[in-house]
């Protein structure tokens, strides 16, 4: 085993100061889409690195932290409603259940009237978006008419225990997983 370098070495944080904080909000936001609250938490954990490091007042950095997330949504950068919208529609291509969906939104802090909301132009896109997401999670899970193998006894339990998993209702996973094809899916209607 080597020794790290000084290309490898962690440089030390520095000290959080409004401007600091200021910065590492804008980067954060160029980087990646977040809510408003997320952006806080972000702010709020380099907060709580400095005044563990350097003794920086929590409650001024708190404040710090609030005042710059409340001046980037004045301004537009940072949208809880956006932000829920493209999540939900990224989550729901990837084969998301509307449960994973509310649950995800949730814990980055997005209000109810904005998840509900994303979740109406889900609906509006694609009217039949819970199914569409259970046979996505499905093909890539290789579940139902997707598996590779021909099915033994426990199979059709631990498939639906994965759709259940994933926030799929019984009717639907047993819809999907007990497809012989994927055609028969279609047919379905």
């Amino acid at each position: 085993m080597t020794a790290p370098t000084d290309t490898h070495r962690r440089r030390k944080p520095r000290p959080a100061t409004r401007e600091r904080l200021r910065k590492a909000a804008l980067s954060h936001i160029d980087r990646y889409a977040t809510s408003a609250a997320n952006l806080r938490a972000v702010l709020m954990r380099r907060v709580t690195r400095s005044a563990r490091l350097y003794g920086t007042d929590p409650a001024e950095g708190e404040s710090w932290a609030d005042e710059i997330v409340a001046e980037l949504v004045e301004r537009g950068l940072v949208d809880d409603r956006t932000y829920a919208e493209t999540r939900a529609a990224s989550l729901h291509r990837s084969g998301a259940s509307r449960r994973k969906i509310l649950a995800s939104l949730s814990v980055k802090g997005v209000g109810e009237d904005d998840i509900a909301r994303a979740l109406e132009a889900l609906d509006r896109q694609h009217p039949d978006a819970e199914f569409v997401a259970a046979c996505r999670h499905a093909q890539r899970r290789r579940l139902g008419p997707w598996r590779t193998r021909a099915p033994d006894e426990k199979t059709r339990g631990r498939e639906l225990a994965s759709m259940a998993r994933a926030g799929f209702g019984y009717r639907l996973a047993c819809r999907i997983v007990d497809a012989s094809d994927p055609e028969e899916l279609d047919s379905d209607g």
